[in-house]
């Protein structure tokens, strides 16, 4: 086998530098197409080491992945009839054989824009061998595009992305999945969050049966009407094979042709009563109070809960007494978007949930050496089970909600945490809170039908209301602050009131968990009471007496 080193200029046909040396002596002219056996020239080698070739060769000549290799030219790709412009464009190199002919292609993958790694194609046997780190990779050409555009095409191979490129005018971004269809859904998932930042992706699959099913399932992973699948016209495999017959026309308009892609909606009854019969229940958790579960019969996926309350009534320590009772009862990742705190507050709260203490006060987290801390640290959290935003504030409602969706689709996460939906609004251009949050609540409420994710969203009060929350108020749909459009879109509503300035301590340290809505059972009214234990930090459920209330002198404190 030979490798070819660097270019030198043509003995005959003079050309400055078209003359490719390979390590056995061989050469090639591409320009007049002469091929010479036993090509001498003053600056060959005797080693074939990378160190011995960069000296002599222009660093933009030379591919680096590992410091003794030197892999290939620049070339148009005759096998696959892409220009040396786009494989110049896409980094991919070639390698030649002792008759002069292409032997290897090198397609480069990077992470984060460094090289980890190659696929390498047998131009003679078709088989690929990778080299590296391909699975931590991006996708084949995201490493030249630019983030955001408008259009983005996807397909199955390196040399189809290429052929893409050069159909489509090489105006538009085009990238391929890693190992064709069978990882199509996971390659996407990966990289869900780069391509949501084009208006318009553009799926162009093999024309065969596992292309289109893959680009079916990979279209459902995008939002509402932002995936095209191309149909490729009959008569042609690939883009590629679209290129080597020169159907630049036919390829322009299956791409303006593509439709966008819209699940199957409507239904015949008569044909549904399997389904309807054996269907599928949300995947559902108790809550870790027991009143809460007699209403609302546990939290489900695919719900939008609301977690309302006045200013320092207890919002935030509830959801983390809910976000750990999810990590211990449930298998499923969990992401959280706090957007009032730093990530380590957040992490503070559900180990401190774990530990019995109060660890997000230094005076207490003091008490405990590094092991101690390290071992309640991984109960919880070692398992890859928790994703945070970790962004202090919000710079927008459309940035926060894509990092929400790569949550659920990228991570897999089936809960999500919101904390707190007003954030959203203080960060966002416009003055009309009611109206940016009507927005909001659109948007999370699709998010969850879409994906199945469980949604827990703590909203707050009205600051202007008159029945005084921080005194026990009673909460009223109403009392919840900006919107009407949380308490129409919520699937449960449940209300935190206590009155934090009674002069009784045991009173002053109690919550009442009321539910506002129900719409899967359809039971509301006061559920639980909660009692803040001052050592641990954790909130206790206490019995309600047959009034609704809590007789506070019965309570041992």
């Amino acid at each position: 086998m030979a490798f070819v080193k660097f270019h030198v200029a043509c003995p005959k046909c003079k050309s400055s530098d078209a003359v490719s040396i390979n390590d056995d002596g061989s050469a090639k002219c591409f320009s007049c197409g002469d091929f010479m056996k036993d090509f001498e020239e003053p600056y060959k080698t005797e080693t074939n080491k990378l160190s011995s070739v960069v000296a002599q060769e222009p660093k933009n000549n030379v591919v680096h992945f590992s410091k003794d290799d030197y892999i290939g030219i620049f070339s148009n790709l005759t096998d696959r009839k892409i220009r040396e412009e786009t494989a110049k464009k896409y980094n991919v190199r070639v390698t030649f054989d002792t008759e002069g002919n292409i032997n290897e292609h090198y397609y480069p993958y990077y992470c984060d824009r460094e090289l980890v790694g190659y696929k390498i194609r047998k131009v003679k046997t078709k088989k690929f061998v990778a080299q590296g780190k391909i699975q931590s990779a991006g996708l084949f050409g995201q490493s030249i595009c630019q983030t955001g555009g408008k259009y983005i095409t996807i397909t199955e191979g390196e040399c189809d992305a290429m052929a893409a490129y050069e159909l489509t005018g090489s105006k538009w971004s085009c990238v391929s999945i890693k190992n064709g269809a069978q990882s199509a859904t996971t390659d996407i998932k990966k990289n869900l969050e780069f391509l949501e930042t084009y208006d318009n992706v553009i799926i162009c699959f093999d024309n065969d049966k596992a292309g289109t099913e893959a680009a079916t399932k990979v279209a459902t992973l995008f939002k509402p009407n932002k995936a095209k699948i191309m149909t490729l016209p009959v008569g042609f495999k690939d883009a590629n094979d679209m290129l080597k017959q020169n159907a630049y026309q036919e390829f322009t308009a299956a791409f303006w042709a593509a439709r966008t892609f819209t699940p199957t909606g409507i239904i015949r009854a008569s044909e549904k009563l399997d389904e309807w019969l054996h269907r599928d229940v949300n995947a559902s958790v108790e809550y870790p109070w027991q009143g809460l579960n007699e209403k609302l019969i546990g939290i489900r996926q695919g719900e939008l809960l609301i977690v309302a309350g006045g200013t320092g009534l207890g919002k935030s320590a509830v959801t983390r007494e809910l976000t750990h009772h999810l990590i211990t009862n449930s298998p499923d990742k969990i992401g959280i978007i706090a957007l009032e705190e730093d990530w380590r507050r957040t992490v503070d709260g559900i180990v401190s949930v774990a530990a019995n203490d109060k660890l997000h006060l230094a005076e207490v987290r003091d008490k405990y050496d590094e092991e101690q801390l390290s071992v309640l640290y991984n109960q919880v959290l070692s398992e890859d089970k928790i994703f945070i935003h970790a962004h202090f504030g919000v710079n927008s409602i459309e940035e926060t909600l894509s990092k929400l969706r790569f949550m659920i689709i990228g991570c897999d996460c089936k809960w999500i945490i919101v904390d707190h939906l007003h954030m959203f609004v203080s960060g966002s251009d416009t003055l009309d809170e009611r109206r940016t949050i009507d927005n909001l609540m659109t948007n999370l409420r699709s998010l969850a039908a879409e994906t199945n994710a469980g949604m827990i969203c703590v909203s707050h009060l009205n600051r202007g209301s008159t029945e005084g929350h921080e005194n026990g108020a009673e909460v009223k749909m109403h009392h919840i602050r900006g919107s009407a459009g949380i308490a129409h879109v919520a699937d449960s509503i449940i209300a935190l009131e206590r009155n934090q300035q009674s002069n009784d301590v045991v009173e002053s340290k109690t919550t009442r968990v009321r539910v506002l809505k129900s719409r899967y059972t359809g039971n509301v009214g006061l559920a639980a009471q909660l009692l803040y234990d001052e050592e641990t930090g954790r909130l206790n459920e206490v019995p309600l007496t047959d009034k609704d209330t809590l007789e506070f002198s019965d309570i041992p404190f």
